[in-house]
């Protein structure tokens, strides 16, 4: 996330932008390792580098991705959930390359339509990842 200089404001989103990057791959880190320990480290070094000012929309998708298959695969969340995430992901996989070539008004254009509605599911799942992960927690077995 790029940043105005001299605007305190930005500049401390910023910080607790990368801050809770961090925070979450690690969370999910402990919560998903059991169920494959590279793809969970995938998925923690990716939010890792989204952390980084302006690198983070691509690799916040392969870490949702390898997060949102983990869930799947442990059925540590509901099946239709984890599949939501996994779609919303691979989505953004797909789109943000494109996005970035130059196409729907290039990286980082929220100007287009097609760009709200591809970033539509990763809003929904993670709403709902949230409010599921407060109320129910994981279903892991002991």
């Amino acid at each position: 996330m790029a940043f105005k200089q001299g605007n305190p404001g930005s500049a401390v989103i910023a910080i607790l932008t990368s801050l809770s990057a961090l925070v979450l791959g690690v969370t999910f880190y402990s919560i998903t390792n059991k169920q494959q320990q590279e793809i969970a480290m995938m998925g923690l070094v990716c939010r890792v580098v989204e952390a980084v000012p302006g690198e983070g929309a691509v690799f916040f998708a392969v870490a949702s991705t390898c997060f949102s298959w983990l869930l799947y695969r442990g059925r540590l969340v509901p099946v239709p959930l984890a599949l939501l995430g996994i779609f919303a992901s691979v989505l953004l996989l797909i789109f943000l390359p494109i996005q970035h070539a130059g196409y729907f008004g290039g990286a980082g254009n929220w100007n287009n339509p097609v760009t709200w509605g591809i970033w539509f599911f990763m809003l929904v799942y993670e709403i709902w990842l949230g409010i599921w992960l407060m109320v129910k927690g994981i279903q892991q077995s002991v």
